[in-house]
């Protein structure tokens, strides 16, 4: 019995120590299955060789899905619209001395040294024989040289078909035996939602040769921005969109585009308030309905002019005028002469009569107001605000063209 008892004994001590080993083993596994990770553990069970390696390319469908998943209404108008911006560089000769050697060259050789500035900025393709709207401020008045790069690497000359200095606008063609040129479209900058995306195009600065735009992106902030004329420049800046996309100095002339790849604007101008001379989120662009009315005229006549005669003529309110006549002191306009014949004497305007609005717009200056009657068109009618003894006064031209009297 004794020795039953031992040899149970053994059995039990045995059974236990093959149960801890066994106990021991599959904690490990389950150790090292923890850290490594299920990739790893699975190539390293199946043996698997670099050949074998999975990659991207064995997934194309799940490739085309992320990259389409990136795409977003910016990056199309972008795409869309990029092919027709142009980098400009605009060469305008400059008569001036400066120096002690200027002088002597003069002396003995008559005439002035000529000297040219360089001016960089954007531009646009509007049609496919290549038209190009810029700023006039880009070109300049007269310039001796006019070259385009597009994105594709090609340089074109380009002709100056006619420049406003007043709303900042010029119109270019291309020198090219080239058929077709991609182009943008105008969009309807009466539709323009204040919040809506808002797209500059542009060459900075003109730091980058290889035509490349450069892309900001921003909101339509606010519409129907006007900016007072300065006695110092002849450009009057009315009805402006305002974007804090950035817009800097190479940006000039570009496009400011809309989420569908349509141009709402030309860039223009930023304003820095004196803090600086860099972008601090307030940028403006002539809007579309306006720049498309003046490129037509440029187009078809070279220079801006009203297909209207207002029949009459005004002068900006000083205080020479205020003191000399015992005026209103008020800005406006003063009617100096009114034709008999003409649509300002149907309306009941007279000599001396102060015009301080026209339309919605207070009148500021003769520039502002010249800015603000082309606006309007044949067959319009002008809503007018006048002072006449200190009274005020409402009245409504209706625009033609003047009688002829035989």
């Amino acid at each position: 019995m004794e020795r039953i008892l031992k040899y149970s004994l053994f059995l039990l001590t045995i059974f236990f120590l093959f149960g801890a080993c066994e106990q021991k083993s599959f904690s490990e596994e389950q150790a090292e299955s923890e850290e490594m990770p299920f990739s790893a553990a699975y190539v390293q069970n199946n043996d698997f060789s670099e050949e074998d390696s999975i990659t991207s390319e064995d997934y194309p469908a799940a490739t085309e899905v992320i990259t389409a998943g990136r795409a977003n209404a910016i990056t199309t108008a972008v795409s869309s619209a990029s092919s027709a911006v142009v980098s400009i560089m605009a060469t305008e000769p400059v008569q001036q001395f400066e120096s002690i050697h200027d002088e002597f060259f003069r002396f003995f050789f008559g005439g002035q040294l000529p000297r040219e500035n360089t001016n960089m900025g954007s531009g646009f393709i509007i049609s496919e024989d290549g038209l190009i709207v810029t700023n006039q401020h880009v070109v300049g008045k007269e310039p001796s040289e006019i070259i385009i790069h597009t994105i594709y690497g090609d340089s074109y000359e380009a002709e100056l078909l006619g420049s406003d200095e007043l709303t900042d606008l010029a119109l270019l063609r291309i020198k090219s035996d080239k058929e077709v040129f991609p182009f943008v479209e105008f969009a309807d900058s009466d539709d323009i939602m204040v919040g809506e995306w808002a797209i500059a195009l542009g060459n900075p600065f003109g730091l980058f040769d290889d035509g490349q735009p450069t892309v900001t992106v921003g909101v339509v902030s606010a519409i129907n921005r006007d900016f007072r004329a300065n006695p110092n420049n002849p450009r009057i800046y009315i009805d402006m969109i305002q974007t804090d996309a950035a817009i800097n100095r190479g940006n000039s002339g570009g496009p400011l585009l809309n989420s569908e790849g349509k141009v709402i604007g030309v860039n223009t101008f930023i304003y820095t308030g004196g803090t600086s001379a860099g972008f601090v989120g307030l940028g403006f662009a002539i809007p579309s309905n306006r720049v498309d009315r003046i490129i037509s005229q440029l187009l078809n006549r070279g220079v801006v002019t009203l297909d209207y005669d207002p029949g009459m003529e005004f002068t900006s309110m000083t205080e020479q005028l205020v003191y000399r006549y015992r005026l209103p002191y008020v800005q406006g306009l003063l009617v100096i002469s009114v034709n008999k014949d003409g649509p300002a004497y149907e309306s009941g305007i007279m000599p001396g009569d102060i015009i301080v609005k026209i339309g919605t717009e207070r009148v500021v200056s003769d520039m502002h107001a010249r800015a603000l009657l082309r606006d309007y068109e044949e067959g319009d009618h002008m809503h007018i605000e006048l002072l006449r003894e200190n009274e005020l006064y409402e009245t409504k031209m209706n625009l033609r063209q003047k009688i002829s009297v035989n």
